[in-house]
């Protein structure tokens, strides 16, 4: 069965791509599964048919030796890339460990395959896998984030909208300078000196008599307090000549 990334070509050998990400794809032989068992005996032989094998790999020399493939006391013995099950849960789920023997203690894990229900998987990395997680949460916070700002524009929209103008404080009494003080009454009190004197009041009318002394010395509050009276003045002068009296 030729099979894309490794199988055969012309009679020949081939091997997949190393290094290739092939955790996309999926392998599943259903005629394969309805003629054998699925079991640990013949997992092997299902995993070589698909495009995860390596034909290169020490079990494929065995299996040309007629050994079993799986074989740890024939593999032992051997370097290079090997195959070996790690994990069996009978028939359902089978996990195939790819790894570099360098000798018969030194081993380097590469890649890990699974075999659910017939169909065989490669497992992805540990990194990929944290990448893929991350890359899905910072989707959903970064899509969390978005609704929330449409949101929170929606609500400042409204708020505007009723938002009523805020009264502005009054202004602070301004500060008394006492220099700009004293400037103002000196440019004022020069001004004064260059005006010509004052003239001299009017003379009070004949007959007027003026307030009290004692009346204009009395506090601004008690002028204030009091009601006001009219000067006492002449009689006469007040009525005029068209109302003096004729005898």
């Amino acid at each position: 069965m030729a099979a894309p990334g490794g199988g055969m070509l012309d009679g020949v050998q081939t091997a997949q791509p190393p290094g290739t990400d092939m955790t996309g794809i999926c392998f599943r032989d259903q005629l394969w599964l309805n003629t054998y068992p699925l079991d640990r005996n013949l997992v092997f032989d299902y995993f070589a048919l698909s495009p995860f094998y390596d034909w290169t790999s020490n079990n494929e020399q065995l299996r040309m030796r007629s050994q079993h493939p799986l074989d740890l006391s024939q593999l032992s013995k051997m370097t290079g890339i090997e195959y070996v099950l790690s994990e069996v849960m009978e028939p359902h789920l089978f996990i195939m460990r790819k790894q570099k023997r360098d000798g018969p203690d030194k081993i380097t894990a590469m890649l890990a395959y699974y075999i659910l229900d017939g169909s065989i998987y490669q497992a992805p990395q540990l990194s990929n896998v944290f990448a893929a997680r991350i890359g899905r949460a910072l989707y959903y916070i970064e899509k969390a984030f978005t609704t929330a700002a449409s949101k929170l524009e929606k609500i400042g929209y409204v708020d505007s909208e009723n938002e009523t103008p805020i009264p502005e404080p009054k202004a602070a009494k301004e500060t008394i300078d006492v220099k700009e003080i004293k400037r103002v009454d000196h440019i004022l009190a020069s001004l004064l000196r260059k005006l010509p004197p004052a003239p001299a009041p009017p003379p009070f009318p004949e007959g007027y008599v003026p307030p009290s002394t004692a009346e204009t010395e009395k506090g601004p509050e008690t002028q204030e307090a009091a009601e006001p009276q009219a000067p006492t003045v002449d009689p006469i002068i007040d009525q005029g000549p068209s109302k003096r009296m004729k005898f």
